[in-house]
């Protein structure tokens, strides 16, 4: 029998950053200069502008270029070692870290807007307690990432739902695993950012404590839809 190897598909932000970084080292674009636009390099791609954005974050990572939020992207180099944008390195959970942003916020928004709806029904007040205790910690401390886990997780924990907690609970450490995520991250979440999340987590935690269930579940969602709007800001813009 002809021995077997497992046979590894790139994510598709992958295979444009490999595009990408090809013709930067072809010399297609030189040092300093500003690459295309998201806009008109999906349209040449044929692809989506989410999967460009990724990409593109993953080139910096790489050095190859550097993101100027207000500005654009510039080439910095073209680094002769490497043939192409290096996968991420194994996990336990192989391929884990290496799944796109929005992938995640958006398998996020299928599960949690019901998550928060669940937890509108069935949760004790120890457990609302901990999802309001949460909300106050994004306030009062310079850590606002931890806690706006916190708040989520104890969303999720309140649902009464195990095997959905722990999916939920699976997703945002994929996220916390990405380089991708957190670079995105640390370009759009600013404090305005995290202001305007801390009223959409008051929503969300009133609708809760009211066992609005119905108003539970479009708050969570309206709260994600942010999200994915703002880390899908336009480079060029000068605000968010």
């Amino acid at each position: 029998m002809i021995p077997l190897q497992a046979v590894s598909v790139p994510r598709l932000y992958r295979v444009i950053a490999g595009q990408i970084a090809g013709r930067i080292r072809a010399g297609e674009f030189a040092p300093g200069e500003r690459l295309p636009s998201e806009r008109d390099l999906a349209e040449h791609l044929q692809v989506s502008r989410a999967s460009v954005r990724e990409a593109l974050i993953a080139l910096e990572l790489e050095g190859y270029v550097e993101v100027r939020v207000g500005t654009g992207v510039f080439v910095t180099h073209a680094p002769a070692e490497r043939a192409e944008p290096q996968p991420a390195p194994p996990s336990p959970d192989p391929g884990g870290d290496d799944i796109g942003p929005f992938d995640l916020l958006e398998t996020r928004l299928l599960l949690e807007p019901e998550c928060a709806a669940l937890a509108a029904q069935v949760a004790l007040p120890a457990q609302i307690a901990a999802i309001e205790a949460a909300h106050r910690a994004m306030n009062t401390v310079d850590e606002p990432g931890r806690h706006d886990r916190a708040f989520h997780l104890a969303i999720a924990d309140a649902c009464g739902n195990a095997a959905l907690a722990s999916a939920i609970a699976h997703l945002w450490n994929l996220s916390q695993g990405s380089p991708v995520y957190s670079r995105m991250e640390a370009h759009f979440v600013t404090q305005h950012i995290w202001e305007q999340a801390r009223r959409e987590h008051e929503q969300i935690l009133g609708a809760i404590s009211e066992r609005d269930a119905g108003r539970a579940r479009h708050a969570m969602h309206d709260h994600l839809v942010g999200i994915l709007a703002r880390l899908r800001a336009d480079f060029g813009r000068t605000s968010l």
